[in-house]
């Protein structure tokens, strides 16, 4: 069985780089802690290899580290920090972001499983031996990219057959095919990141979903740990916070082109997100973007 230290051995070899036929595998690593981020994840399977961190999504705290497996199987909106990192020890992790028709082509194979009921788009367990061989597997094609044209698809297939077995198998299920529940309440997320400047209300996005207002909030609170407002509101600050960094724009035009109609709400709401007023948030941002980690 492999163990940790094969695939972290691994995995450092390839940080940072990105071969273009694995193009949804993700090597990263960091070399301190950080401070509470915000930030929408995208439906992604996860193996930390080394370090710790922190993710708040909602009301709920995921602390994980070394062989830790998390799923997030919807665009949820989070609070995430690397806890332990360090330049001798960094945090590193591998990311694969997850192709829905890989799910539904095991899913096929796998007949009889029922729909789950609607959990929660994310959670975390502790990754077993099956599992961390199949991921050793599919990272090790980074040393072999002669055989990535023809080993990736089966290896990528083996590991997800591996977490549809494992603990958050029922998490993963439900990302496949476009009639299920998840699959539902993420065609409402993806309206409402599209329109997150506009004053919606949740009768019109359970439209978008297909279900009552009352079914809608309470499966939508159950996916992203947030009501469908908090969830706007979450995406309407950090497109703020995109802006005020990337066009070096006042802060209330920022707030008025994002959809808010009080500047002083703007920063209000801004300040109890990123920690800081708008322009001073995004003073700091440039300011280590121009003078390097």
């Amino acid at each position: 069985m492999t163990d940790l230290a094969e695939i972290k051995a691994t995995a450092l070899r390839h940080v940072g780089t990105q071969h273009p036929a694995l193009p949804r595998l993700h090597v990263y690593s960091i070399d301190k802690p950080t401070s509470l981020g915000a930030l929408i994840y995208d439906p992604v399977v996860c193996l930390v290899l080394q370090g710790a961190k922190r993710t708040i999504i909602g009301d709920r705290v995921l602390d994980y580290g070394t062989g830790h497996s998390m799923i997030v199987a919807a665009e949820v909106a989070a609070m995430g920090q690397i806890c332990e990192a360090s330049p001798e020890e960094p945090y590193l992790a591998a990311n694969l972001y997850i192709d829905p028709a890989v799910i539904s082509s095991l899913l096929l194979e796998m007949s009889g499983m029922p729909e789950p009921p609607t959990d929660t788009g994310f959670g975390v367990s502790q990754a077993g031996p099956a599992l961390l061989d199949a991921w050793h597997r599919f990272i090790s094609l980074l040393d072999r990219p002669n055989e990535i044209a023809v080993m990736a698809h089966h290896l990528e297939h083996e590991l997800m057959f591996r977490l549809l077995m494992g603990p958050q198998g029922a998490l993963l299920r439900q990302i496949a095919g476009t009639g299920t529940r998840l699959a539902h309440i993420r065609r409402a997320m993806a309206w409402i990141r599209e329109h997150y400047a506009e004053h919606l209300s949740v009768e019109a996005m359970a439209t978008v979903a297909g279900m009552s207002t009352s079914v809608f909030h309470r499966r939508f609170k159950t996916v992203t740990g947030q009501t469908p407002l908090q969830y706007q509101k979450h995406i309407r600050l950090l497109e703020a916070r995109r802006r005020l960094v990337s066009e070096h724009a006042e802060a209330a035009t920022v707030g008025f082109a994002v959809g808010y109609e009080s500047a002083s709400q703007f920063s209000r709401e801004y300040k109890r997100l990123f920690g800081a007023p708008p322009r001073r948030d995004a003073d700091s941002l440039q300011g280590s973007v121009e003078t390097g980690p």
